[in-house]
């Protein structure tokens, strides 16, 4: 689901333990500045959970609402399986939840949301998993799931119980497929920022991201469910104090072997961000976090010009495949550089290739923000 944005807001520091019903009480987080570097103009909830050690290393405006864009669509999961051993699942109702989960298709959410009796799938999942932030939409928007709202403890709290209180076979459905997101959302998002766009693996990753339009950057696939109601189009401007209209950007999942550490990071941007600059400020963000058992990866990050920029997977136009595209103007990280095809942008020809990790392919240097057709500091492709 899409829409949303932010006026720079005072950050305060929260010292409140976050519970889980069934699961022990993490300890108070130790009294320390908190690492994250928000991004001017951006609002931000931030919690970040060590599971070995069982404490906190990042509380930043932690019980802030903020609506959830699709991250609720854990919530609408785990209600849909309450019930149900996700092992004898139809084939359809398997199909559907593992896009949602995987793709985050929005058809999907909209069925099992309207399947739940829509509010009565919050309802169950706040006094399930002990919820405290989490709230329903506002009355008369009672179809718009994304509108519900939640907190970056109260995601902490569903990844918890995910862990380490729900039955063996729903943990391992409900992480398994979070595993492997996909890059482009059935609605032609990249949504491998944040976590996935900052840790190499391990990591699981459910993301969320509201009010861009359909500027994406990405290839999509074809959704396989029912499409969006056509009610999740406007909005009001506020319900309880949740911003509805401000671009929304979240990343939220696990981090490390075995799940080690939970992150969360909920933000909003100055009314018109474009995706590619909130994309790379929740990059920014989240590469500023304290997460233990993180790896982050190596090479240089850039900012990118242009739209429509395609990675190949050979630096090459000509019987190179396309692997995707960036979105407009975001920040990529290059590990090496290879000469290829010259291209011609006039009044630039480049004949010098990036090589990005993250997407596996190649993207020409003429649109990778540096002065040379070189890109200083970067060692060129072995092979």
């Amino acid at each position: 689901m899409r829409g949303l944005g932010a006026v720079a807001a005072v950050l305060v520091l929260a010292a409140t333990v976050l519970g889980l019903a069934g699961t022990p009480r993490a300890a108070a987080a130790p009294a320390h500045a908190t690492r994250a570097e928000v991004p001017a103009g951006v609002t931000a909830g931030v919690a970040v959970f060590d599971r070995t050690t069982g404490t906190f290393t990042e509380r930043l405006n932690e019980n802030m609402r903020f609506r959830s864009a699709s991250v609720v669509k854990l919530l609408i999961a785990l209600d849909y399986l309450r019930t149900r051993d996700p092992r004898t699942l139809p084939s359809a109702d398997r199909t559907r939840l593992d896009s949602m989960l995987r793709s985050s298709d929005d058809g999907a959410a909209s069925y099992y949301w309207g399947l739940g009796g829509r509010t009565a799938v919050i309802d169950r999942t706040v006094a399930q998993l002990g919820l405290t932030d989490t709230a329903n939409p506002p009355a008369g928007y009672e179809s718009y799931w994304g509108y519900v709202s939640l907190s970056a403890a109260d995601t902490v709290r569903i990844y918890r119980y995910v862990l380490d209180t729900a039955s063996a076979p729903v943990r391992d459905y409900v992480m398994g497929n979070l595993r492997q997101s996909t890059r482009c959302g059935t609605d032609g998002f990249d949504q491998h920022f944040g976590i996935a766009g900052s840790f190499e693996r391990p990591w699981a990753v459910k993301q969320g991201w509201s009010g861009f339009g359909s500027s994406g950057g990405c290839t999509p696939k074809p959704s396989t469910a029912v499409p969006v109601a056509a009610a999740q189009r406007s909005a009001p401007l506020a319900a309880a104090g949740v911003d509805l209209t401000r671009e929304a950007l979240h990343t939220t999942g696990t981090v490390g072997t075995g799940d080690r550490t939970i992150v969360a990071v909920f933000t909003l941007h100055p009314d018109g961000t474009p995706y590619g600059a909130a994309y790379t400020a929740v990059n920014r963000l989240t590469r500023s976090l304290d997460v233990p058992g993180a790896v982050r990866p190596s090479g240089t990050w850039f900012g990118t010009w242009g739209s429509g920029v395609n990675v190949r997977l050979r630096p090459a136009t000509v019987d190179s495949a396309r692997l995707t595209t960036l979105p407009a103007g975001v920040e990529v990280l290059v590990s090496c550089q290879k000469l290829g095809e010259a291209v011609s942008v006039p009044p630039y020809t480049n004949a010098w290739w990036a090589y990005l990790p993250q997407y596996g392919g190649y993207m020409t240097n003429i649109y990778i923000s540096s002065p040379e057709n070189r890109l200083p500091g970067v060692p060129d492709c072995a092979s």
